[in-house]
């Protein structure tokens, strides 16, 4: 009877192992996903397109305390972005990495609406995917909005690695990198 005891922990440890494993892979390639859209949208937008940012009241010497800021990366732009780029989660189906075997998420529909552009061989998409990609998407939205706007708010290198690596720990298993102030 012993024996089936350790067989019972072993296999609920390799259970919580997998389990691990797969909501790792998830939140990894959520975030991958979400820097992703963002990086792409503020492309979209006319670099010669400002904001204006500040205080609009008065100053006592007649002046006003505001500035123009490039529109793509003001905190207003970015906080309409993350509203709303969730929902593009339902445009990414799942792959197995063959080397690996670990969970990736791709685009599956072109940013035309197009799939037909793609090659889809190996990649797995229903609407299972999707709602927990959209899920831990949100989740990541939620928890990490102050990062995501300080990220992107100003030009940085290398985003999706430092942000989704050393910032949030989603993808701790894709680079080993040291943690250190950003």
């Amino acid at each position: 009877m012993k024996s089936w005891g350790w067989l019972a922990l072993l296999l609920g440890a390799l259970l919580g192992t997998a389990w691990a494993r797969r909501s790792q892979d998830l939140h990894c390639g959520a975030c991958r996903a979400l820097v992703d859209e963002l990086e792409w949208e503020i492309a979209q937008v006319d670099p010669k397109k400002t904001i204006q940012m500040g205080s609009f009241r008065i100053n006592p010497d007649g002046s006003q305390s505001v500035v123009e800021v490039p529109y793509a990366r003001s905190e207003a732009h970015l906080t309409e972005l993350l509203e709303e780029v969730c929902d593009r989660m339902k445009e990414y189906g799942e792959q197995i990495d063959p080397s690996t075997h670990r969970k990736n998420y791709v685009r599956v529909v072109g940013r035309s609406g197009e799939s037909s552009e793609l090659d889809l061989q190996g990649i797995r998409i229903d609407s299972d995917i999707s709602g927990t990609l959209k899920f831990a998407c949100e989740s990541i939205v939620e928890e990490y909005e102050d990062e995501l706007i300080e990220f992107f708010s100003r030009e940085a290198d290398n985003v999706k690695d430092k942000l989704c690596s050393k910032r949030t720990d989603l993808c701790d298993h894709a680079l080993h990198i040291s943690h250190d102030e950003l």
